[in-house]
């Protein structure tokens, strides 16, 4: 299921002015505990907590890392991540998400071209 509409909007208020979402995808601390967006802009990936009781309203900045950081890989059939040190879960349908992200940093002409640039 796509992150919802409030908790994007909610993401979009930690942002910095003009920054637009290119990826952004719900995580949980390895084994339970706090939520967590992955919030990735063209310049940095923003790493959000949503505390321990609740996973879709992000309350604090965990971290704010360059762009050219490496988010993957994800383990497969895991779905678990290590990230800056810590290990993060997510659900198998974000796994394209999180490799989409790393590819567009640093394997750009991997990526299909866009079919319709113009729009």
């Amino acid at each position: 299921m796509p992150v919802s509409r409030p908790a994007r909007d909610r993401c979009r208020e930690f942002l910095g002015v003009g920054d637009g979402i290119r990826y952004l995808f719900p995580a949980a601390a390895r084994g339970g505990g706090a939520g967590f967006f992955f919030v990735v802009t063209d310049d940095q990936i923003s790493v959000l907590t949503t505390g321990g009781l609740g996973r879709e309203k992000p309350k604090s900045v965990w971290g704010t890392y360059p762009r050219e950081s490496r988010i993957g890989p994800v383990r497969p059939g895991e779905g678990v991540f290590e990230f800056d040190g810590s290990y993060f879960e997510i659900d198998d349908q974000y796994v394209p998400v999180v490799n989409a992200a790393d590819a567009e940093a640093f394997e750009p002409d991997s990526l299909p071209r866009d079919p319709l640039p113009d729009l």
